[in-house]
């Protein structure tokens, strides 16, 4: 049996182009599992009833190995004991894993150079926020909200009105009325 799954990290992200990719490859619709759940955890719930589902002869296919697992040790947790059951990992952007030798190493090997890689991305940022903050004015994170006219307004209504009724009248969420309540009072503009 052929089994898919396609992940994404947030609800704001589609599935669409993991789940056309899959079908492409002669996977059937209604053998893929698909959940929109962070990657940073395992502990994810369709993709363990996949796991459990799989047997001996099946073959788990997905478009990138990382929308199995983070990282190598991680990956090596997940596709080994698939291996040592049977089942074999297609990876549409690298091709069939097996559970051979050479399978095997072609595996660590590509999980190797895919954390390397990743390390060195993460090298790369660190060194461009080192460089940004030697510049005159360098802030980290989000820039504060603009107080528009629209926010300053609101903030006067909760002078005389509740959280709830500023909410009704003016569409604001509670959460950016006391950012922005935080905002005005701190003295930002």
């Amino acid at each position: 049996m052929i089994y898919g799954y396609a992940r994404v990290s947030t609800k704001g992200q589609s599935l669409d182009v993991q789940l056309d990719k899959l079908m492409a490859a002669g996977v059937d619709p209604k053998k893929i599992y698909s959940e929109k759940f962070t990657g940073k955890t395992t502990n994810r719930p369709r993709f363990k009833a996949l796991i459990r589902r799989l047997e001996a002869n099946d073959i788990l296919v997905v478009t990138k190995l990382d929308r199995m697992a983070r990282n190598t040790r991680e990956a090596l947790n997940i596709i080994e004991p698939l291996l040592d059951k049977g089942v074999m990992v297609r990876v549409l952007n690298i091709g069939m894993i097996e559970n051979s030798s050479v399978g095997r190493f072609f595996l660590r090997t590509l999980l190797s150079i895919a954390e390397m890689e990743r390390d060195m991305i993460l090298e790369r940022v660190t060194e461009g926020k080192e460089k940004a903050r030697q510049r005159k004015g360098y802030k980290e994170g989000r820039p504060k909200r603009k107080i528009t006219k629209r926010y300053r307004e609101a903030y006067e209504l909760l002078k005389t009105h509740s959280y709830s009724e500023v909410i009704t009248e003016t569409g604001i969420s509670k959460s950016t009325l006391v950012r922005i309540k935080k905002q005005i009072e701190g003295g930002q503009k």
